[in-house]
């Protein structure tokens, strides 16, 4: 606060104006931002997918088969997007995506296949409160 009321001073309305350039530069551009949200709508390489022949083929057997952020950030490393794990995280989470699945295990295109029931619920029951005594103690003296 004491540097706005020093600026205040030497330069008046003018020098409450927001300063343009402050705060470290970003390390990737917008397009390189842009095609890290863009390759987790992509299925990943080692995925196996079932063909019109029904056989099983995934594009890249050695690649992974669900995206996670490591995968996320060595994928784009090989794009020569310099970019971290923690890094990935932040841009998909500021922009509201979701970069793995969950629960596959619980769909299936068999005919055949019949669920497991419901799942457990979302959160545990909460401990019962234990009863307090009524009787007075050293402390409430």
């Amino acid at each position: 606060m004491r540097r706005w009321l020093h600026r205040f001073n030497r330069s008046g309305m003018e020098g409450l104006e927001g300063l343009g350039g402050q705060g470290r530069k970003r390390r990737i551009t917008e397009a390189e931002r842009s095609r890290i949200i863009a390759m987790v709508k992509l299925t990943p390489p080692g995925r196996l997918e079932v063909q019109p022949s029904n056989e099983m083929w995934a594009a890249d057997e050695s690649g992974p088969s669900e995206w996670t952020l490591d995968t996320l950030a060595a994928a784009a490393r090989g794009l020569g997007i310099e970019v971290s794990r923690s890094q990935v995280r932040r841009i998909l989470l500021a922009e509201g995506v979701r970069w793995r699945r969950t629960r596959s295990w619980t769909r299936s295109r068999d005919a055949d296949f019949e669920g497991k029931g419901r799942g457990s619920s979302s959160s545990t029951p909460a401990r019962p409160t234990a009863r307090r005594s009524s009787a007075p103690t050293s402390s409430a003296r």
